[in-house]
């Protein structure tokens, strides 16, 4: 029997979504007993964002834990443990464009374009399995996403902050 190749090939492990009751005190224990160590890049989301992640890696940023701090009145999606993988380009424009599929948004329903979330960084979309099992799909070439898929298909992102937060947070950087 032939079998059908995926439309769809998922890119690398990018990173873990854990939730953790104190994420300064998670992070310390990571570091200490398993060797990871925050990610600069990221760090807008950690100190800008409330509620935002802290990421953490023991790779220099290649594969990371995205630590959230739980509570009943965390301002951003109610985060669950999920894995999130990072692809290139071409392959998050072609998989937006293949949608509405048979892949669910994590809210129910099909997914579909409308469900990118811009988090100034890169571009991301959830999804989930038919087993309840949460996804994340993002892709940090930022300007190219936004250029090539968000303004050509006039696509309107979900956003969790205002748009001028990250100029701010990088205003007020030494």
């Amino acid at each position: 029997m032939e079998s059908k190749q995926p439309k769809f090939r998922i890119g690398r492990l990018d990173h873990v979504h854990i939730r953790v009751p104190d994420r300064d005190a998670a992070a310390r224990w990571y570091s200490q007993h398993l060797g990871f160590e925050p990610v600069d890049e990221y760090d807008f989301w950690a100190t800008a964002v409330d509620g935002g992640p802290l990421q953490i890696s023991a790779d220099g940023g290649n594969t990371m834990l995205a630590l959230f701090e739980t509570s009943d009145g965390h301002p951003m999606v109610p985060q669950s443990n999920g894995v999130a993988f990072s692809v290139d380009a071409d392959t998050f424009i072609a998989f937006v464009r293949s949608l509405p599929g048979e892949i669910d948004h994590t809210s129910g329903g099909p997914l579909r374009p409308d469900h990118i979330v811009d988090f100034d960084l890169c571009w991301a979309i959830d999804l989930v399995d038919p087993w309840g099992n949460q996804y994340e799909i993002n892709c940090s070439a930022y300007e190219q996403i936004r250029a090539e898929l968000i303004e050509a298909d006039a696509i309107e992102a979900v956003r969790y902050w205002p748009p001028d937060l990250r100029r701010t947070y990088l205003d007020s950087r030494p």
